[in-house]
């Protein structure tokens, strides 16, 4: 049997974080299986579903590197076919008419709140003849549920799973404008597209009891069902808008590597021994159902951080050059000088080794991009007072007859002033620093030197001598 899983989202909103998990072992497991991986949109919201949401969606997982198989299905544009399999149940004798109506069900549902009880349909019209129909009263189409026994889900994460079928009642599968609802839709698309696992959140568990007795109605093969625990908050709550970002693409935006997600969101539920640096290639290889856990898993912005700076670290320097550029730019105010690519590139080693995330980066960088004269810091302001004018323009003049602008020639540079003023290295580097960054702390400074270039390196002493 070949696997066929699918990511079905409704596009109500951004594409959350924990929807983004749900995308990526399905994708996994399609992989690791040589199989399908399908996107299905769930837009049978018509208020709530918006164009945007769904680039939303499309864009999130391309930024993720989730790429989908065949042609993207819209639930809304196969109303026709669910509602032509809700009416071969209704011929089948698997489904009746209901003419209850919404007044009726309110006072039912409220009759039972009152007695404290929990309100389920009573099956009133189940086999009544349609003829006692009041007039101007149009139906809902019910599912005839199974009212003896009981209904097991063999789950390839939460094991076997069982509920009464007196717990369940007669679901509505047609509404009365045509309109299917959302566990039949789910049904006859999963189906139609030959979905063999459902792979998705355990808030959907109690979905998959009701949707397993539409499939043996219906005649349609059973899928089998994982379903994955949630992911909390640090605190051990629901993760929620107070936790912090919750969409894929405010990651993107603090900084996050699309690579660096992917790990962090698989080791989310799922481990691999004791390994935490887990590449695509390996979780491709390695990725199975049954190493999901059945605990909620606890999000940890700390562990995230930690995880991408490592892959920084291993990432290609003309790579994030490409991914900085635009962030320095928005540091900046909109202009880079036309150097600064080639600046960020000739650092980029250095820089990235303290980093956490690409924001990060363009922060340490920005020095490269901006222009003179420079606004050093209250810290560098402090120690180009202490070192004074005459030191800087010591340093300028020790610089300036170089002209091989190399960080080994301008260490040796600076290291002759040091010797010949009897001072120790840091009393010059530290202003060197100071007046070509602006700052008390950034990359080795003869490479820093050697990345601004010689006449930026000795305009910026010029303008610190001032």
């Amino acid at each position: 049997m070949s696997v066929v899983v699918r990511f079905a989202p409704s596009p109500t909103g951004f594409l959350h974080i924990g929807g983004g998990r749900t995308a990526l072992f399905n994708w996994l497991f399609a992989r690791h299986h040589g199989g399908t991986f399908r996107l299905r949109i769930e837009d049978t919201d018509r208020a709530r579903s918006t164009e945007a949401a769904i680039d939303a969606i499309f864009d999130g997982l391309k930024w993720l590197g989730l790429d989908w198989d065949d042609e993207v299905v819209f639930q809304f544009a196969r109303m026709a076919r669910h509602a032509e399999v809700a009416r071969a149940m209704l011929a089948n004798g698997q489904a009746y008419r209901c003419y209850c109506t919404p007044e009726e069900l309110e006072a039912k549902r409220a009759e039972a709140k009152a007695a404290g009880k929990v309100w389920r349909y009573d099956g009133i019209w189940r086999d009544r003849d349609p003829k006692d129909a009041p007039a101007g009263v149009q139906p809902v189409i019910r599912f005839k549920a199974p009212r003896e026994g009981s209904t097991t889900i063999d789950d390839l994460v939460q094991g076997e799973v069982t509920v009464a079928n007196q717990e369940l009642d007669d679901l509505v599968i047609l509404r009365a404008d045509g309109t299917p609802t959302y566990n039949f839709s789910v049904v006859v698309d999963d189906h139609d597209m030959g979905i063999t696992h459902v792979i998705r959140g355990d808030d959907h568990l109690t979905n998959a009891f009701r949707q397993t007795q539409l499939y043996l109605a219906a005649g349609f093969a059973l899928p089998e069902f994982a379903h994955i625990p949630l992911i909390h908050g640090p605190d051990g709550a629901k993760l929620s808008k107070r936790h912090g970002a919750l969409g894929v693409d405010a990651y993107r935006d603090m900084g996050y590597l699309p690579e660096a997600m992917r790990n962090y969101l698989l080791r989310l539920g799922w481990s691999h021994g004791d390994d935490e640096v887990i590449s695509t290639e390996q979780a491709i290889e390695w990725f199975g159902l049954d190493h999901v856990g059945r605990s909620p898993s606890r999000f940890d912005f700390d562990k995230l951080a930690h995880l991408n700076g490592v892959y920084i670290r291993q990432a290609d320097n003309a790579r994030l050059v490409e991914m900085v550029i635009p962030r320095l730019a928005a540091l900046a105010g909109g202009h880079l000088p036309a150097a600064t690519p080639d600046r960020l590139l000739a650092l980029m080693a250095p820089l990235k080794e303290r980093a956490k995330t690409l924001q990060d980066l363009a922060q340490a960088a920005l020095f490269l991009a901006e222009h003179r004269p420079l606004q050093p810091d209250a810290g560098a302001a402090k120690l180009l007072q202490e070192a004074g004018a005459d030191l800087v323009g010591a340093i300028h003049d020790a610089l300036n007859p170089v002209t091989d602008w190399t960080a080994p020639a301008t260490e040796a540079a600076i290291r002759a002033l040091v010797e010949a003023k009897g001072l120790k290295l840091g009393k010059v580097a530290q202003p060197l620093r100071a007046a070509l960054t602006g700052r008390t702390v950034s990359p080795p400074i003869f490479d820093v030197l050697a990345a601004l270039g010689r006449d930026e390196s000795l305009g910026r002493l010029q303008d610190a001598a001032k």
